[in-house]
């Protein structure tokens, strides 16, 4: 089946969809992104990505393609059009093209290029592999500094997730100054006596959407949360990890740099906030 996509104001066959060779996007990673869950055929905390989103823009002073209301539309549009039932909308701004490449950002009346698509996932929450967990392994974090905007500059994520392939393991958690700074696209977390313990807010991290909604949560449960630096050792000597992201909700961790977790399975605290997560967004969801 042709999925129909979205581009700047046309749904179309993606077969059909353009953008312009001289988009900031494509030539400068000129661009921010975010991915929006569908459970059930509705989207999963679709207000925190659109909010984040604008954060992003107004970070890189960049120019909003159209109202929070109207991205709901078109997200619910494609949803629909594409039969969606458990997946994923992807959705990206660009600084646009005024015709030619340039360092210098284009004038100000240059209108941003958004792209929206959709992937289908079945089985997106009932994911096998969280179930049997995740295996990570830790490799130096050499990114620009400004991970708190959501950019689609992910070489280094993508490489990161690569190293990890050849390792024989699911993904990469990344350090800086001996301290984890977070997944190669997820927020990281350890458990130790009932403490859940993850790095603070600042520019090292994304703010994740669903890190948010996941601590809200877990403090709702009664469980104590430390917000500060760790490092791998600390993660390795831990009773239990987990990583959480819009795509994968939250993803037991079973092995950190070879060191097994506990009894190298899923923990109870991870394995528990998955399903509350899923079922309190699911009733959330619009």
């Amino acid at each position: 089946m042709t999925r129909t996509v979205y581009v700047n104001g046309a749904y179309l066959p993606e077969t059909e969809a353009t953008i312009s060779i001289f988009d900031r996007g494509f030539l400068m990673a000129d661009a921010v992104y975010e991915v929006t869950s569908v459970l059930d055929g509705k989207l999963i905390d679709f207000e925190g990505h659109a909010v984040r989103l604008q954060r992003s823009l107004d970070e890189l002073e960049m120019a909003a393609p159209c109202t929070q209301e109207e991205l709901l539309e078109i997200h619910r549009k494609l949803v629909e059009l594409n039969d969606i039932d458990e997946g994923l909308v992807y959705l990206q701004v660009t600084r646009g093209s005024d015709g030619d490449r340039d360092f210098v950002f284009p004038s100000a009346d240059t209108k941003p290029s958004l792209v929206l698509f959709t992937q289908n996932k079945p089985g997106l929450a009932d994911n096998p592999a969280a179930k049997k967990g995740a295996k990570i392994i830790s490799i130096e974090d050499i990114r620009w500094g400004r991970r708190d905007i959501k950019t689609v500059q992910l070489l280094y994520p993508s490489m990161g997730k690569m190293m990890a392939k050849k390792a024989g393991c699911d993904d990469a958690w990344m350090v800086e100054d001996g301290y984890v700074t977070e997944g190669t696209s997820n927020n990281a977390y350890f458990v130790k006596d009932g403490v859940i313990v993850t790095r603070p807010l600042s520019n090292d991290i994304l703010h994740g959407i669903t890190r948010k909604a996941v601590l809200r949560m877990a403090a709702e449960a009664q469980l104590k949360i430390e917000e500060r630096l760790f490092t791998i050792e600390e993660a390795q000597a831990a009773d239990e990890a987990f990583t959480t992201s819009a795509s994968a909700f939250v993803m037991p961790v079973v092995e950190i740099d070879g060191v097994a977790l506990g009894d190298g399975t899923p923990g109870p605290i991870a394995s528990r906030l998955r399903e509350i997560y899923l079922d309190e967004s699911r009733k959330a969801a619009v």
